[in-house]
């Protein structure tokens, strides 16, 4: 494919919403405890169900952390402004994903926060009381006793606000088209520093209403090729078989939609991608709109 006549960038918005995240610097002796820890403590996206989610933003040499070991930027998001709520379900996941690995650390990686998690509460005191601080690479720390000894956290984590939410659907002919253009898709945006795609490559776009509200978002039927000869109002295009999702957090806005357009250009290569749409809900989702065509005008 070569050139915007090839492949259509639908004439359609998607929508994103304000959230409120941390960044993180997670480190470990090994690189391969390293990658468990941060693909565990950011496997689940939950915000549509009321919990954190979160993505890997960057790989750091030992020259890039605060204890020269191997590293990774982490973020954790939250879709509503209830902090406290938020501090709970990001504790979940540095206890159960993160301080559980033998010989992990996490540090603040904020910058401009808005305010400031003691991790104390919810992290620290997993100590039982024994748990002590220091001064450790410049940092004021929490020592968590654990049998492996011991756990290091940074006492003061940094949040701020940001924008979560916005996605592209790209509409493919095949299966490779699926793969291929979700992994260079994903690899363009990670090129826009602070920028995460939490689901990675997405195979259920979901939508705002639903027959069962007890479960949440459920299945956003008009897009499901699978029952496009069972609906009358099915929206899946001729030759489209396959209509993955990739969804976007970022710092800011300006951050989100310069990961948009690197996506949308890494997919307009790839052979099978016939047509880039996004998850349009006339605005009962989210607040932010982001047109597609004023990305590649």
């Amino acid at each position: 494919m070569g050139g915007w006549d090839d492949m259509i960038v639908e004439d359609t918005f998607c929508e994103a919403f304000d959230g409120i995240f941390t960044r993180m610097i997670v480190t470990a002796d090994d690189v391969k405890t390293l990658r468990r820890a941060a693909y565990d403590a950011t496997a689940t996206p939950g915000t549509v169900i009321g919990r954190v989610e979160g993505g890997i933003e960057s790989w750091l040499s030992e020259s890039e952390t605060p204890d020269q070991r191997p590293g990774a930027i982490l973020q954790f998001w939250y879709g509503t402004s209830d902090l406290e709520k938020f501090e709970v379900e990001l504790s979940y996941r540095i206890r159960q994903d993160i301080l559980v690995k033998p010989f992990t650390s996490l540090f603040n990686a904020s910058h401009d926060s808005e305010g400031f998690i003691d991790t104390m509460k919810h992290v620290g005191h997993c100590g039982d009381g024994y748990e002590w601080e220091e001064k450790l690479y410049g940092r004021d720390m929490i020592i968590v006793p654990i049998a492996i000894p011991d756990f290091k956290i940074e006492r003061k984590i940094g949040y701020s606000k940001g924008i979560m939410g916005a996605n592209l659907w790209y509409m493919c002919k095949n299966k490779q088209a699926v793969m291929e253009g979700g992994e260079n898709a994903i690899k363009a945006m990670k090129s826009v520093s602070g920028v995460i795609t939490p689901f990675d490559i997405c195979s259920a776009a979901s939508k705002p209403e639903t027959n069962y509200p007890w479960i949440g978002p459920t299945t956003n039927h008009p897009y499901c090729p699978s029952l496009k000869k069972k609906l009358k109002d099915s929206m899946v295009p001729d030759q489209v078989n396959y209509i993955p999702e990739i969804v976007i957090n970022g710092e800011n806005m300006e951050k989100v939609k310069n990961a948009m357009k690197a996506g949308i250009n890494a997919l307009e290569a790839v052979d099978g991608v016939l047509m880039v749409s996004a998850g349009n809900y006339q605005g009962k989702l989210g607040d932010h709109k982001i047109y597609l065509k004023d990305l590649i005008n």
